[in-house]
């Protein structure tokens, strides 16, 4: 393919020849191949049992395509390389046997052991915790049936509705491979180039966008299992189901501009707070919430089940509440833990299986693929985190880093020699058996026409947010297409934008001096299997909602103060009464409260007692807390003279913060912000304790932002 800069010229003058800004494209003659040379009719759709059946394994296309992906970068991960990890328990509420025979959501006695591993996704191990990405949200339950995996992420959707397109998503967003540029950062022309060419994509687009993919901290995060997966109970009926992870401590987000400012403070930033709330004893927790439909309601709704980049809002199907986990233990060996742990999807138990989602079905080859390099062969099971409780017992045998050390001579099955063991379990035994479902289609590469409904609910999404998430959302799409250098590909997202809300194309095009342009209509008719599967058509539903009010994070806010992270700003000459009643209450609620002064060493108060100082403004940053608190004193006069402490205060009133002052300590923040009113929301300047707590459960005052204080 040749790439000539040239005088622009029209559309259709060359059927090989397209015009991307002033280049134009001559394909000339080059298609698509696999590796052996066969040119490629479809590299949109996996080979299916039917548009909605199961994935085939006879798709050569899609096992080289994805053996190759799986296989080219070790060893560290090619996705989620960046993660950090914990021991907890989980402990169920109420016995689930009505829909699923699975002995740990059936006894709630035990407390199952689980590893848990968060993480981002685009960058390297090296890069930093702060990057705008969707998170990996993966645990691993040590049941007595075996190990089961809930592999997730921190949306409920996917960008992408099959693996077959999963190599070239992760090829669109990482570093551009000519100069190895950007590190974990999705605001570059290729990501965009294919997601303006990927409409499916929008959904979760949408919560990239969002102040999702910025969270405060790992600790106030929701998970979600993102397919629609098959609880199985005693008598074989089949329930569909989706799982939530519900954090206690609420969901909180950053803004922006204080998540690039503490990538530089403190790239580890997001790990860190994690390994402190455990040492501290602050345990995170989250409770396990199920979304559960009938097998014979699958259809009922207005958008495919097996759809990854559908959620089913909370408004339709309410989350049951099940369980809770609680994290309280870290990683003795970050390398041996966290970075041996082997999470698979299908790693499953009876009682847990699978539907027929395409993406779904792709991962079940794809992580077992990867563990094979990444982790130096098949066995990969016998590292000890990810050893099973129960004793493995089958005829496999050998291979690289073997550890288990079987006896005798008997390797197969059926045998005598060894009487027959290991025995197949019978299903009243514990033994697994996969779901009978009929499927009686053609075997084709294509999609159902129920998953071309790409903007629905991206659109129920946007309508959901609160007026402060809007305006997030269209500066995050104006920030990332701002840095794009092709004006075609920001002109397409920008059209696509339309399709989803008309306000939200037009500021963003506003900032982008574009004008967007609508898209051909929606098609009514199904895709002909021959037709360009990248094209902007969709189908669009009517919604029985116009708003979901779960997914707005504003709704999520927690009750307590509990692990947050306060600054107390002082010096020498602090008053003893004020200094001292604000950390001893602040404490009493769990809250992670530090002392912050303008050199290291001890704050002496008014009266003489010496405090150690835990951080200094040479090295501290407003970014790293949750609030502030300036206490009174002799000591506001060394701060009023202070850069540093100006700094401090103007950061945190800029990122929207809670601030709290008592006595003259209101001097400070006045200065910092002369047009300041004394009843302006999330400040407190009157000293009182139990306000400023109110204001940090409200955890930002984001009206602030209508009048940005330069910091």
């Amino acid at each position: 393919m040749k790439i000539n800069e040239q005088e622009p010229f029209e559309n259709g003058a060359n059927p090989k020849v397209e015009q991307l800004g002033k280049y134009k494209v001559d394909h000339n003659g080059e298609f698509m191949t696999t590796n052996q040379g066969t040119k490629i009719n479809d590299d949109q759709n996996s080979l299916k049992a039917g548009d909605r059946g199961p994935s085939l394994l006879e798709d050569f296309i899609f096992r080289e395509k994805m053996t190759h992906f799986d296989h080219e970068r070790i060893p560290e991960r090619i996705v989620h390389a960046r993660g950090s990890a914990a021991h907890g328990e989980f402990q169920l509420y109420k016995p689930m046997g009505k829909y699923t025979k699975a002995k740990f959501l059936n006894d709630t006695s035990i407390k199952t052991p689980v590893f848990v591993r968060f993480s981002t996704v685009q960058g390297s191990r090296g890069s930093t915790d702060l990057a705008r990405d969707i998170r990996g949200f993966a645990v691993k339950f040590y049941t007595q049936e075996g190990n089961y995996d809930l592999v997730g992420n921190n949306t409920p959707v996917f960008f992408i509705q099959d693996a077959m397109k999963f190599p070239d998503l992760v090829h669109a967003v990482k570093p551009e491979p000519h100069n190895e540029i950007p590190q974990a950062a999705s605001a570059h022309d290729t990501f965009w180039d294919f997601i303006s060419l990927m409409p499916e994509a929008m959904h979760n687009i949408m919560w990239l966008m969002s102040d999702r993919a910025i969270p405060r901290t790992l600790r106030a995060m929701e998970g979600f299992g993102i397919h629609t997966f098959r609880f199985i109970n005693d008598e074989g009926k089949s329930h569909f189901v989706k799982f939530h992870w519900k954090p206690l401590q609420g969901v909180l987000g950053l803004a922006w501009d204080e998540a690039q400012r503490l990538a530089g403070k403190d790239t580890d930033f997001h790990r860190r707070d994690l390994w402190e709330a455990i040492e501290n004893g602050m345990y995170p927790e989250w409770e396990l919430g199920v979304q559960i439909v009938p097998q014979e309601d699958e259809h009922k709704f207005p958008f495919d089940l097996l759809d990854p980049t559908k959620m089913i809002p909370e408004e339709m199907v309410p989350v049951e509440i099940i369980g809770k986990m609680t994290l309280n233990r870290n990683p003795d060996n970050f390398f041996a833990e966290t970075e041996q742990v082997a999470f698979h999807p299908g790693h499953v138990v009876p009682g847990i299986d699978f539907t027929n989602d395409p993406l779904l079905q792709g991962r079940l080859f794809s992580y077992t693929d990867t563990q094979l390099s990444r982790l130096g062969g098949p066995n990969f099971h016998e590292i000890p985190i990810n050893r099973a409780i129960p004793d493995v017992t089958n005829n496999q045998r050998d291979g690289i880093h073997r550890m288990q050390i079987p006896k005798g001579k008997v390797s197969y099955h059926p045998n005598s020699m060894g009487q027959g063991c290991p025995f197949q379990a019978m299903i009243k035994e514990g033994g697994f058996a996969s779901f009978e479902e009929r499927i009686d289609a053609s075997k084709i590469r294509k999609r159902s026409q129920s998953f071309f409904d790409h903007f629905s609910q991206a659109t129920l999404f946007y309508n959901s947010m609160t007026d402060h998430e809007k305006r997030h959302i269209q500066n995050a799409f104006s920030f990332e297409l701002g840095k794009v250098q092709l004006v075609p590909i920001r002109q397409r997202m920008v059209d696509m934008l339309l399709e989803v809300d008309e306000d939200l194309a037009k500021k963003v095009a506003d900032h982008l001096g574009l004008v967007p342009k609508k898209l051909p209509q929606p098609i009514t008719g199904s895709i002909p299997a021959d037709g360009n599967p990248d094209d902007h058509h969709s189908l669009k539903v009517k919604l029985p909602i116009t708003e979901a009010p779960s997914v707005s994070m504003a709704n999520k806010l927690p009750t307590n103060i509990k692990a947050r992270r306060i600054a107390i700003l002082t010096a020498d000459g602090v008053d003893d009464d004020a200094f001292t009643r604000v950390k001893k209450q602040l404490c009493e609620m769990d809250a992670m409260v530090q002392i912050i002064a303008p050199r290291h060493g001890f704050v002496t108060t008014k009266s003489g007692e010496q405090y150690p100082v835990d951080d200094s403004l040479l090295t501290a940053a407003s970014v790293v807390f949750d609030a502030l608190y300036v206490a009174g004193g002799e000591s506001v006069n060394t701060l009023l003279e202070h850069a540093g402490a100006l700094h401090f205060v103007a950061e945190a009133y800029k990122h929207c913060k809670p601030i709290g002052a008592d006595a003259n300590g209101a001097d400070l923040i006045k200065k910092v912000v002369p047009e300041l009113k004394d009843a302006e929301d999330g400040v407190i300047t009157n000293g009182d304790l139990d306000e400023f707590i109110g204001a940090i459960m409200l955890h930002r005052f984001w009206d602030r932002e209508m009048n940005p204080l330069p910091a």
